[in-house]
């Protein structure tokens, strides 16, 4: 499978699990990844189990036909995932593997184990040497830098600080060490208009970093103890917090690239991307909440480039609804600048050759 082709199964606008189940072995079918797994190679598979009550998060019906193409390759998969900044059901790992397994990723389930990448509580990393051009190395899980491979199965979705969260955020922000996040997230800071604060106390509880207090009957954030990790955002009911997203979504998505070619820049020739376009929402499935898709189910994209598969996400939401899944989602937002960086990094290419398989 040569560098800029993104091999593409379609779906039916509503599709069935069955149906996914059965486009994602077409596609794994159609992959040439001679010699990519030696023997025993370890094999990270990098998903997203969903926050509580989310539901639209790849199913572990899909997962398992990539764990099952591994071992039919000679690798040893491994699922994993690493611990959230904010609170809920993915803080640490005591409590992410059991939601996990609650969400049906089990062994008996998918076929492979569940390991963290980043420790119990998000600080095992390892620092890795890139040529960005904001970072000259970055902090990523540690698990995920001594894998001899990875997959990486992605939810493309809205987001409210990156606008689109495909393969890119999946590698960047989802592998990164607790203190990698961090760096991608300090740019980004929020503020409390007061007019509208309800002093209803959600962001204080809620807060990760306990930046949050009560001064003078409403909420207010300390900035200087501020990550920018957006849980206030998330939680808020009464539009009472505000960003500076002209600024803050533009630097955070460029050091989220960086972050991603911390992750696979130790694995070339090593790694496959999958992007799964069903159930597409208007944010990401780390919110606690059901969520409706904005956009018909489209297909199953694969590819060896990040950045070629998240620019053909982009193409084919833009194709079948008029416009892209990320400025559907935040119309104020930018999602290609985190393809415009990556590009320039050498993260990949947006230039592709879509194969359609039949």
């Amino acid at each position: 499978m040569t560098p800029g082709k993104v091999l593409f199964k379609a779906l039916t606008k509503q599709s069935t699990l069955k149906e996914r189940v059965a486009a994602i072995a077409a596609v794994l079918q159609n992959i040439e990844l001679p010699n990519a797994y030696s023997k025993h190679e370890k094999v990270a598979v990098k998903i997203h189990v969903g926050e509580k009550k989310n539901n639209t998060f790849i199913a572990p019906e899909i997962v398992r036909q990539a764990v099952r193409w591994i071992k039919s390759k000679g690798g040893q998969p491994f699922l994993t995932e690493t611990s959230t900044l904010y609170k809920g059901e993915r803080s640490h790992a005591i409590n992410h593997l059991i939601h996990a397994f609650n969400h049906g990723f089990t062994y008996g389930k998918v076929g492979a184990p569940f390991i963290m990448a980043d420790g119990l509580v998000g600080n095992s990393e390892i620092e890795v040497a890139i040529p960005g051009l904001i970072y000259k190395s970055v902090l990523i899980a540690r698990e995920i830098e001594t894998a001899d491979a990875l997959v990486a199965i992605s939810h493309p979705t809205g987001h409210m600080v990156s606008g689109l969260g495909a393969c890119i955020k999946n590698l960047g922000m989802g592998l990164a060490s607790r203190m990698g996040k961090m760096r991608q997230h300090s740019s980004v800071k929020p503020i409390i208009k007061s007019d509208l604060c309800t002093l209803c106390r959600l962001c204080i509880k809620w807060c990760p970093e306990d930046a949050i207090i009560e001064r003078d009957g409403k909420a207010f954030i300390i900035k200087e103890n501020c990550t920018g990790c957006g849980e206030c955002l998330a939680v808020c009911g009464f539009d009472a917090v505000a960003y500076n997203w002209g600024v803050g979504s533009a630097d955070l998505q460029k050091r989220m690239a960086e972050h991603a070619l911390g992750v696979i820049i130790n694995k070339k020739n090593k790694c496959l991307f999958i992007n799964v376009l069903a159930d597409m929402t208007e944010d990401c499935d780390c919110l606690a909440k059901l969520q409706k898709p904005i956009i018909p189910d489209i297909g199953i994209l694969a590819s060896v480039d990040p950045v070629a598969i998240d620019q053909a996400t982009l193409d084919l939401t833009r194709k079948n609804d008029g416009v892209d899944l990320g400025r559907k989602s935040y119309p104020t937002l930018d999602p290609t600048v985190q393809l415009e960086h990556a590009e320039n990094i050498n993260l990949g290419s947006r230039v592709y050759e879509l194969q359609e398989i039949s």
